[in-house]
């Protein structure tokens, strides 16, 4: 049986939330396995003149390799695939000569692929070398990450990104079982049986989830990019954000409520509130029957908004 690159959550939803013009210029900044761009290119016009109408981004080229397998995007004239960092988006777009976009979408999920591949260290199911690198080219691993950090630092990280307690008591014993290399040995150190309990099932997920989030400095991408999406933008356009964990779905809330990075509201000399979007979807959640037949959805909300005419 073939491997399911990625099923994207609420792909109905997200697309209509984006109100497709069929001439307009749109951006997926989180390729992955092409879902959500094929959708969007479906909806797009062909155009006399030549004109690439999706940007795709992925800073992991196996999602483009992908792609070529399936061979349904790579010659479009209507799309581009961009290998880069989505916190990046303000100069590849530079780089395109795109001054203004119709619509941006970002699926802020982890690609199945990422999960299902023991090579690549994301998932506590395998005993495999401790990566969890989006883009395996560069940067630190999480094993790295593990065997250089302070305990105070190791503590900021779980209990900042993972949300635990008792991250301290975890950071010693990472530093205590020191060197670590493997999703097993990680494991190991933290005092797991080979039956691991609900209960310690959801501590282990906050532990990979706190060392990814700082392998790929996810949330900080994550602030730079809605920052340059909204500079570029046009009054009418729209950004679609689908979040899977509370702390991105906070900085989008916040961002979308507000306009700023801060999530304070402004308001000018007479109490009118100052925002430069619109709200169109508030935290939507997928149906009972997505998440039947596509469990990983379950934790998805789905966040539109659109901008508006500033006076």
């Amino acid at each position: 049986m073939a491997e399911v690159y990625h099923i994207p959550a609420m792909l109905r939803e997200t697309i209509e939330g984006l109100n497709i013009k069929p001439d307009g210029v749109y951006v997926d900044v989180t390729f992955g396995g092409g879902g959500h761009s094929r959708a969007i290119c479906e909806k797009l016009r062909e155009l006399k003149e030549s004109k690439i109408q999706l940007y795709s981004f992925d800073q992991d080229i196996e999602a483009y390799e992908n792609e070529k397998k399936r061979g349904e995007l790579l010659n479009n004239p209507k799309w581009q695939f961009v290998h880069g960092n989505f916190r990046y988006l303000a100069n590849f777009m530079d780089y395109y000569g795109v001054t203004e976009i119709d619509g941006l979408i970002a699926d802020l999920g982890v690609s199945f692929h990422h999960f299902d591949d023991a090579e690549r260290g994301f998932s506590f199911r395998f005993d495999a070398p401790l990566d969890m690198r989006m883009n395996q080219k560069g940067g630190q691993t999480a094993a790295d990450l593990i065997n250089i950090y302070s305990e105070d630092e190791l503590t900021r990280v779980l209990a900042l990104y993972g949300e635990l307690k008792n991250a301290k008591q975890l950071a010693r014993k990472l530093i205590a079982a020191r060197p670590i290399a493997s999703t097993g040995d990680l494991l190991k150190a933290l005092g797991f049986a080979d039956e691991i309990t609900p209960w310690r099932k959801k501590e282990l997920t906050c532990v990979f989830q706190a060392l990814r989030i700082e392998v790929n400095d996810e949330l900080g991408a994550l602030r730079e990019m809605l920052t340059a999406a909204k500079d570029l933008l046009k009054p009418g356009g729209r950004i679609v954000v689908l979040t899977y964990h509370s702390l991105e779905d906070r900085i989008v809330k916040n961002f979308l409520r507000s306009g700023n990075l801060d999530g304070e509201i402004e308001k000018d000399f007479y109490g009118n509130i100052q925002t430069p979007f619109r709200l169109i979807e508030k935290g939507r959640s997928a149906s009972a029957e997505e998440v039947a037949q596509n469990p990983r959805a379950r934790s998805a909300k789905l966040r539109v908004a659109e901008k508006i005419m500033q006076n």
